[in-house]
């Protein structure tokens, strides 16, 4: 049984060790310009040690900087770490959104704006994972690299982490949104997925007008014998649902 985080989890603490948080650019051949992301490094950061890296991407209407602006996800982690009960290890937040212009303005619906989501893919992969291996001190390998978000960066951490089992273990999808694809496509062989995976986590609020993409991958989940984690939870789509996850989620995270 999961229980919510406890009062307080995501309040600002005085005197404890703090982690680092900052923006940073990378060159992205993917979109062909440089690109920002901001990066959370734990207290007690040092070059001398290695560090799993977990990505966390935001939803359709936000930048690398969404989780930063609305839900204070260093706050969340420092308290984390001063309780001891999180794995040391860096966060990312990208853009998910890999085209030139990758503001969230105009028309956020589209066309041209939703591929750019999908883009995100080979973004990740050849040019952001790169750029955080390249630049800071970390365990590289699958088995140190997590990969999770927010509706519709919910869904885009199901259709490419899932498709990329050699480049993640641990997946998360907070209230996947409709981008994600289908429990057939995205888990064809179940016994394969089964055997990769480290940890799947599923989390909803159960007033989302959305939950049904998360229902529909839980249930296929489910009678295909494949574990994972399906955390209903009250609440709709929005923020305090996912940094009630963003706490649950973490404390799983590079586990022995």
């Amino acid at each position: 049984m999961i229980k919510a985080a406890p009062e307080g989890y995501d309040q600002y603490r005085e005197n404890i060790n703090r982690g680092t948080i900052e923006m940073v650019e990378y060159s992205s051949s993917t979109v062909g310009n440089s690109r920002k992301a901001m990066v959370y490094t734990p207290p007690g950061y040092s070059p001398d040690g290695k560090y799993p890296v977990l990505y966390l991407l935001h939803g359709i209407g936000g930048d690398e900087s969404e989780w930063y602006n609305h839900a204070a996800p260093q706050v969340i982690l420092d308290n984390l770490y001063n309780d001891n009960k999180i794995e040391p290890m860096i966060v990312v937040f990208p853009n998910g959104r890999a085209m030139p212009n990758d503001r969230a303005e105009g028309d956020i619906f589209d066309a041209e704006k939703i591929k750019a989501f999908e883009t995100f893919e080979f973004d990740l992969l050849h040019d952001l994972i790169p750029f955080i291996e390249s630049n800071y001190s970390v365990e590289t390998g699958r088995e140190n690299r997590a990969l999770a978000g927010l509706s519709m960066g919910g869904g885009q951490s199901l259709n490419i982490g899932l498709h990329h089992l050699d480049r993640f273990a641990w997946i998360g999808a907070f209230s996947p949104a409709p981008n994600t694809k289908s429990p057939e496509i995205l888990v064809p062989n179940p016994g394969d997925t089964t055997s990769l995976l480290r940890l799947l986590w599923i989390s909803c609020g159960d007033q989302d007008h959305l939950i049904s993409n998360s229902e529909q991958m839980h249930t296929y989940l489910k009678e295909n014998d494949v574990p994972h984690i399906w955390y209903k939870e009250p609440g709709g789509h929005d923020w305090p649902v996912w940094k009630n996850d963003l706490h649950l989620f973490s404390q799983l995270l590079f586990q022995p």
